[in-house]
């Protein structure tokens, strides 16, 4: 049945749903490529609270939908950007879900990593910087997972330069138990991370990033970068050392990212992995037979979903990514932690729904249509 959907202007046009989904298959671990979904929390509906009280997650729809990540293949990335760390998830929230999440993963074989961060601070010295990691950390390390040392508002606000970055990650570095994948995340995705690693000048950021890198390679596995610059990952990922994945966080260049060229690839970890989970790990494991031009005619055509997902303000693309969770039937609402649901328009949502329906994205597309009917229904869209 015909929907009409609100564009940019505010104009209705005539929309006809996809009637079946893209055909995918669960399956098992890649072999060419390290790949995380960053995934999304799922907000308890009936909690009463207020968008800048502690946080309220359904921990049943929340941990099923990891389920579903892992049941593709895909490694999931906890308690990253993509679950609200600090647009509306707390530390101690967040070092719930990493029990949880964790522990849920044991059970079930799948990859786990989780994001350390210094989320208990507003503000603070160096020393209580190092010290609000340490916490993280040990709580990250003592739930089995790997650590993904995530770029510090508090740190950011305390560093004097280059030489306080490298010691604060130097000093994390040498008494981590395991290799930990080290986190580059722009201000595009976080405002009060401009200046990271000592500098705005990017060139600079990248030589003291590095130099981080090369002063222990044996605790780096890798790194994650997420600076939406293709040309500026593949520069970096090749003067990494030998043995460094570089990770892509680029949620605008990732097919050509991934696939690589004569020189090397990026492997992923991904906030849009989440509602592309299933077709990005049908991709992969085209990549995985060696068939590059396949990958990409599977994942080139995402771009423009991811794309208008991340479109400015960056930093709200979690909106988008629970939104299509609600209309592919992995939760029974659309309802976010600290309120952002309210953070994205009608017609971007609309807009999201046409490109992940053409996609075939959704498993249901009916249950879908009834949904995005419901939501345009809200809005006073009545036709």
């Amino acid at each position: 049945m015909t929907l009409h959907l609100p564009d940019a202007n505010g104009t209705l046009r005539a929309y006809e749903p996809r009637t079946a989904p893209l055909a995918v298959s669960p399956g098992s671990a890649f072999t060419s490529r390290t790949v995380f979904s960053a995934a999304h929390v799922v907000a308890d509906p009936y909690a009463d609270t207020t968008p800048d009280g502690p946080a309220a997650v359904d921990w049943d729809a929340t941990l099923a939908f990891r389920r579903h990540l892992w049941s593709h293949g895909l490694g999931v990335a906890e308690a990253m950007d993509t679950a609200q760390r600090g647009m509306g998830l707390d530390w101690a929230g967040a070092a719930e879900l990493i029990r949880r999440s964790a522990a849920e993963a044991k059970s079930v074989g799948g990859r786990i990593a989780c994001g350390v961060g210094t989320d208990q601070l507003t503000a603070g010295t160096l020393a209580e910087v190092r010290a609000a990691y340490e916490e993280q950390l040990a709580v990250v390390e003592e739930s089995g997972a790997q650590a993904i040392l995530m770029a510090s508002r508090a740190l950011a606000a305390a560093a004097r330069g280059p030489e306080d970055y490298l010691e604060v990650y130097g000093h994390l570095l040498r008494q981590s138990a395991e290799p930990v994948i080290l986190h580059w995340l722009g201000p595009m995705f976080d405002p009060a991370l401009e200046g990271y690693w000592g500098s705005s000048d990017l060139d600079a950021a990248t030589d003291t990033f590095l130099e981080v890198i090369a002063a222990h390679p044996d605790k780096v596995d890798g790194i994650k970068v997420s600076l939406l610059d293709a040309r500026r990952e593949v520069d970096l990922r090749r003067r990494l050392p030998r043995g460094v994945r570089c990770y892509t966080g680029d949620d605008f260049h990732y097919p050509e990212l991934i696939a690589g060229d004569d020189q090397g690839f990026s492997h992923a970890l991904l906030g849009v992995f989440d509602p592309l989970g299933p077709l990005a790990a049908e991709a992969v494991r085209v990549l995985d037979t060696g068939d590059t031009e396949g990958f990409r005619a599977l994942l080139d055509p995402t771009v423009p979903l991811s794309r208008h997902l991340f479109r400015a303000p960056t930093r709200f693309y979690k909106t988008g990514v629970v939104f299509l969770a609600w209309l592919a039937g992995h939760q029974s609402h659309f309802t976010m932690v600290g309120g952002l649901q309210s953070a994205r328009s009608l017609p971007h949502f609309a807009r999201a729904y046409e490109l992940a329906d053409g996609l075939g994205l959704f498993p249901d597309p009916k249950l879908a249509e009834e949904r995005m009917r419901s939501l345009l229904s809200l809005y006073g869209v009545n036709r």
